[in-house]
C-alpha cells in the first residue's frame, strides 16, 4: 500500500466483524472480552503497519439517524444488539481514547457519513485516504485519493477494485446498492434485481434516472418489477447514499493521535486479561516484562562443557530434554542437536551437525549420543519434553530407546484444558507464562527460503534451541502445579495420557504394511469412475463444465436447471457447499452425481494417490502421527496419512481398505468396540430400559423400536428399526426433531412424536441430557467417567447458535470423551501385555473404537481371545462393554 496522509477506521463494521468471526471469549470473571481481543488487535495491526500522522477511528452514535425519519423500518428487522456484545464497546472505546487515537461519534448520522465527509474534506485538501472497513458501502466513497483496505482479509480496493468486485464504478455503487437493496439494513431494494443484473443496467444506461427513463424497453418479469417499483427504488437511493456534508467539529488535519494512557491501558488490559496487548506496553518502569526472563544458556562446544552438563543432568531429579532435527517427519528427520534444562533459566545446546559454510567445531553426533545413552536410556533419570514423542523417534533412529519419559507439558496443557489454547509450546508458553518466545521463523525464515535447522548459524540456533529446554521445564513446573489443584485430571494424566506416549510410539515405529501395486490399479479404477460421473454430469448439466468449478457449478444448478436455492454464501450468491448439494440431490440427479464425483476423487487424491508416495523407502510401510493434543473431546487422531477417515460404509473406500495388508504367514486382527457410546449413555443415564436391553445383549436399535412403536421384538420393521437407529445416535448428538425429520424424511411434527415417545419409554436419558446441560452451565465443563473435562466456554453465550453448539458438546462430550478414554485404557492393556509376554502380535492401528493388529496365523485364536478381553475389562460400566472382532488377510477382510 502507498503511504497515505489519513487513515479512518470504521470502528464499528471492526466491532460486528470481531465479535461474529471471532471465538467468544471470556476473562475469569466471565466476562465477554472476544470483540474487545479483536477489534483492539486490529487496530493496532493497521496502526504498526501504517503508522499514519492523522488519524481517526468513527463508530456509530447510539439512537436513530436521519435514515429512521427518511424510512421508519429502516434496519427495522435486525435483532437487538446481544448484551453480550454492548458490554464490550465501553471498553474499546476506553481504549481507543487512551491508545492516544481520536475517535468520532456523530449523533444522528452513521460511521459512514462521518468517514464519507472525512474522505471529501481530505481529498479537497490533497489529502491520499485509506479507510479501513468491510462495509461494502463505503466503495461509494472511492477515488483518485480515497482507497478501501479490508483488514480482515488484507484485500485492497481502488477505483479498479471496486470495477472488479461489482462490475460498476464507485460513482455507480449508489445506485447499484439501491437496485439491489440490502436486507440487512433492511433497505428495499428492487424485487427480482440481483447484483448481475444491476450491474448489466448501469452499464447500459449508467445511471438509475438512466434506468427509470428506459424502464419500459426492459422485458420480462424483472422489467415489470422495475416498473412497479420505481418509487421504492427513489427511496433505496436515498437510504444507500453516504452523506459527505455532516457538520464535524474536527477537520482532517486536526486529527493526529496523542501520546498514550499507558496506565489506563494497563488497568483495562490487566482487567480483561488481554495479555498480548499487555505485553505490548512498556510504561518506562524498572519492571522487566514478563517476556524478559533472565536466561543463562550454554552452547556446548568441547568435553569439559559437556561432562559439567552431564554431571547436572545424571543428578538431577528432572531434565527437560528437546531435539532439533532437520525434518518434521520423525521418521526422515536428522539429529542436529539436543538440549538441556535441569532448571528455569539455565539451559544448555549441545549442537553436533550444523554444517552451514564457516561453522564452528562441533562434538562428534556419535559419540555425544554414545555419552549421553546410558542417561537417555535410564528410567530412573526423569525427563519432561514438549511432545516428547517426537523426540523418542529422532532417538531411535539412532539406535537410542528413550525411557524416563515422566512428563510431557504439551499433554499437561491439554488435560489441564483442552480448549484453553493450541498446545504447541508457543502458544501455551504464551497462555500459561506469559512468555513470547522465539519462533522458529525468526531464526530459519519463512517458505521456500526457510533453512533447515543445519543451516542456521549457531549463534542464532543455540538461544533458539536452549530456549525450548528451558520453556519446556517452566511449563512443567506451571502445568503441573495447576493439575495437582484437580485430582481428577492429574489422574487423567498420570494413568492415561502420560503412559500412552510409549504405546504410541511403537505403533508408529511399526507402521502400517501397504499393497502399492493394488493402490496404483484402483487409482486407475477411479479415474475411469471419474470420467464416467463426469460425462454423467455433463450430460445432465446440458453440456460440458468444469466440476470443480463453483461458480460454473452454480451457474448450471440455478440459473440453466433452475434448482431451488436452499441457502445462499455471505455475497448473496446461491451456496453450493456440500451439505447444500446433499440435500438436492434426494431429488435431482445432477447434485447426486457431482457428490459422486466429488467422493470418488478424494478418495483418489488423498488414498489411492497420496498412500503409494507415503511408503517409507527404509521400512517398506506407511508411518502415520498419532495426535493426542488435537481432538478437544481426547479422541486420537492422525495425519500422514490420515487413517480416521478412510470410508468403509462406501464400496469404494472399502476397496481402499484391501491395500492394508498383512505380511507373509501372518492376518489383520481388527477388534471393534460395539456401540460404545450408546453403552456410555446408558451407564451414564442409568435409564433401566437401556440398562436392561445392554444386559440382555438385546439389538439396541431393534430394542428402542419395539419401546418407541409399541411393538414385540420381532415385530419391528426394518424402517422401524432405522428410525430408532437415527433416533439413538441423534438425540446422543444433540440432534432436534428438525433434524430428525430431515434425515428421515418425515413431518417435523412426527419427527417430534417420536422423540416425546423416545424421552417417555428412556425417562433417564431426558433427565440426564437435561441434568448434564444445567451442569455446564453451573460450572462450565462436563467430564468423563474417568474425570477429563471439557470446558465450554460459550455455555452461557447470549448468542444462540453458539449457546446451542455448547449444549449439544454439553451431552455428547461425556460419551465420546469417555468412549476415547476407554479405547486409550484399552490400548495400554494391550501393550502392557505385548511387552509383558511377547506375543506373536503387534498394534499396527487405531481408528476410532477400533484397534488393529498384524498377528501370526497358528496364533490368531489366542490374540483374538486375549484382545477382546483386555478391551472388554477397560471400563466397569453398569452395562457390558462389547468387542466384534474378525481377520483376514487385510482390513477389508477383518471386518
Amino acid at each position: 500500500m502507498p503511504g497515505y496522509d489519513l487513515v479512518l477506521i470504521d470502528g464499528s463494521s471492526y466491532l460486528f466483524r470481531a465479535f461474529h468471526a471471532l471465538p467468544s471469549l471470556t476473562n475469569s470473571a466471565g466476562e465477554p472480552t472476544g470483540a474487545i481481543h479483536g477489534v483492539l488487535n486490529m487496530i493496532n495491526k493497521l496502526v504498526r503497519e501504517e503508522t499514519p500522522g492523522r488519524i481517526a477511528v468513527v463508530f456509530d452514535a447510539s439512537g436513530k439517524t436521519f435514515r429512521n425519519d427518511i424510512y421508519p423500518d429502516y434496519k427495522a428487522n435486525r435483532p437487538p444488539m446481544p448484551d453480550e456484545l454492548r458490554s464490550q464497546i465501553d471498553p474499546i472505546l476506553n481504549a481507543v481514547r487512551g491508545m492516544g487515537l481520536p475517535l468520532l461519534r456523530v449523533p444522528g448520522v452513521e460511521a459512514d457519513d462521518v468517514i464519507g465527509t472525512l474522505c471529501r474534506e481530505g481529498e479537497a485538501k490533497g489529502l491520499n485516504v485509506l479507510v479501513s472497513t468491510s462495509d461494502k458501502d463505503l466503495a461509494q466513497i472511492v477515488s483518485d485519493k480515497v482507497t478501501l483496505v479490508n483488514t480482515m482479509s488484507d484485500t485492497v480496493m481502488d477505483r479498479d477494485g471496486v470495477k472488479a468486485k461489482f462490475d460498476v464504478m464507485p460513482e455507480q455503487i449508489i445506485d447499484y446498492l439501491a437496485l439491489v437493496g440490502d436486507t440487512s439494513d433492511n433497505i428495499p431494494g428492487v424485487p427480482k434485481v440481483g447484483a448481475k443484473t444491476a450491474a448489466k443496467w448501469l452499464n447500459l444506461y449508467d445511471t438509475a434516472d438512466g434506468i427509470i427513463e428506459n424502464a419500459d424497453e426492459i422485458k420480462g418479469k424483472v422489467g415489470e418489477s422495475l416498473r412497479e417499483h420505481i418509487e421504492q427504488l427513489k427511496l433505496s437511493r436515498d437510504l444507500a447514499t453516504i452523506r459527505t456534508d455532516v457538520d464535524l467539529d474536527e477537520a482532517p488535519d486536526e486529527l493526529v493521535p496523542s501520546e498514550p494512557d499507558v496506565p489506563l491501558l494497563k488497568d483495562l488490559y490487566s482487567h480483561y486479561e488481554l495479555r498480548q496487548l499487555l505485553k505490548q506496553l512498556d510504561d518506562g518502569s524498572e519492571e522487566p516484562p514478563a517476556a524478559a526472563v533472565a536466561t543463562d544458556f550454554d552452547t556446548v562446544l568441547d568435553w569439559a562443557t559437556f561432562d559439567a552438563w552431564f554431571d547436572r543432568i545424571d543428578s538431577a531429579p528432572l531434565t527437560a530434554l528437546d531435539t532439533e532435527t532437520t525434518s518434521l517427519d520423525y521418521m526422515e528427520a536428522e539429529l542436529v542437536g539436543i538440549s538441556l534444562a535441569t532448571e528455569t533459566g539455565k539451559a544448555a545446546y549441545i549442537p553436533v551437525a550444523h554444517d552451514y559454510p564457516g561453522a564452528p567445531d562441533q562434538l562428534p553426533r556419535d559419540e555425544v549420543l554414545d555419552r549421553l545413552r546410558p542417561w537417555l536410556e535410564s528410567s530412573k533419570h526423569k525427563k519432561v519434553g514438549h511432545h516428547l514423542k517426537y523426540d523418542a523417534h529422532v532417538l531411535r533412529r539412532y539406535g537410542i530407546h528413550l525411557a524416563g519419559m515422566a512428563y510431557d507439558s504439551m499433554l499437561e496443557s491439554y488435560v489441564l484444558n483442552s480448549v484453553a489454547t493450541r498446545h504447541d509450546m508457543d502458544s501455551t508458553a504464551r497462555h500459561y507464562l506469559n512468555r513470547e518466545t522465539i519462533h522458529y521463523e525468526d531464526v530459519a525464515g519463512k517458505g521456500a527460503k526457510q533453512l533447515t535447522f543445519n543451516q542456521v548459524d549457531l549463534d542464532t540456533a543455540a538461544p533458539y534451541a536452549a530456549e525450548d529446554a528451558d520453556i519446556t521445564l517452566a511449563l512443567h513446573e506451571e502445568l503441573l502445579t495447576r493439575l495437582e489443584k484437580v485430582p481428577t485430571l492429574l489422574d487423567v494424566y498420570e494413568t492415561i495420557e502420560q503412559p500412552l506416549v510409549d504405546v504410541l510410539l511403537d505403533i508408529e515405529e511399526t507402521g502400517v504394511l501397504l499393497d502399492k501395486s493394488l493402490l496404483e490399479s484402483q487409482s486407475a479404477e477411479l479415474a475411469a469412475e471419474m470420467l464416467a460421473l463426469e460425462k454423467e454430469a455433463h450430460e445432465l448439466a446440458g453440456g460440458p463444465f468444469n466440476l470443480g468449478s463453483p461458480k460454473q457449478l452454480q451457474e448450471i444448478l440455478f440459473e440453466r436447471l433452475e434448482l431451488p436455492v436452499i441457502r445462499k454464501t455471505p455475497k448473496r450468491q446461491p451456496s453450493t457447499a456440500e451439505d447444500v448439494l446433499i440435500e438436492l440431490a434426494h431429488e435431482y440427479d445432477l447434485p447426486r452425481v457431482i457428490m459422486d464425483y466429488r467422493g470418488v476423487s478424494k478418495l483418489k487424491s488423498t488414498y489411492a494417490d497420496k498412500l503409494p508416495k507415503q511408503i517409507n523407502a527404509r521400512t517398506g510401510r506407511v508411518h502415520t502421527s498419532y495426535h493426542q493434543a488435537v481432538a478437544a473431546t481426547g479422541r486420537l487422531s492422525s495425519t500422514d496419512p490420515n487413517l480416521q477417515n478412510i470410508p468403509i460404509r462406501t464400496e469404494a473406500g472399502r476397496r481402499i481398505r484391501q491395500a492394508f495388508v498383512a505380511p507373509e504367514g501372518q492376518r489383520i486382527l481388527a477388534a471393534d468396540y460395539s456401540q460404545i457410546e450408546l453403552r456410555i449413555m446408558a451407564h451414564l443415564s442409568g435409564d433401566p430400559g437401556l440398562v436392561r436391553a445392554f444386559a440382555d445383549d438385546q439389538d439396541i436399535h431393534r430394542a428402542t423400536a419395539a419401546e418407541v412403536f409399541g411393538r414385540s421384538l420381532d415385530e419391528v420393521s426394518a424402517d422401524e428399526r432405522r428410525s430408532a437407529k437415527a433416533i439413538n445416535f441423534g438425540l446422543m448428538y444433540g440432534m432436534t426433531a428438525f433434524g430428525l425429520a430431515k434425515q428421515l424424511d418425515i413431518g417435523r411434527g412426527e419427527a417430534q412424536d417420536y422423540v416425546d415417545l423416545y424421552f417417555e419409554r428412556y425417562p433417564g436419558v431426558k433427565a440426564f441430557m437435561d441434568g448434564i446441560r444445567e451442569t455446564a452451565r453451573e460450572q462450565g465443563y462436563v467430564e468423563t467417567v474417568f474425570g477429563r473435562r471439557l470446558y465450554l466456554p460459550e455455555i452461557n453465550s447470549r448468542n444462540w447458535q453458539r449457546r446451542q453448539y455448547a449444549e449439544r458438546s454439553a451431552i455428547n462430550a461425556p460419551m465420546q470423551g469417555t468412549a476415547a478414554d476407554i479405547i486409550k485404557r484399552a490400548m495400554l492393556a494391550v501393550h502392557a501385555w505385548q511387552t509383558s509376554d511377547a506375543p506373536p502380535a503387534r498394534m499396527i492401528m487405531q481408528v476410532h473404537d477400533e484397534l488393529v493388529f498384524e498377528v501370526e496365523e497358528n496364533a490368531l485364536d489366542d490374540v483374538r481371545n486375549t484382545v477382546t478381553s483386555l478391551m472388554a475389562a477397560a471400563a466397569d460400566l453398569k452395562v457390558p462393554l462389547k468387542v466384534d472382532a474378525g481377520a483376514g488377510a487385510n482390513w477389508d477382510e477383518a471386518h
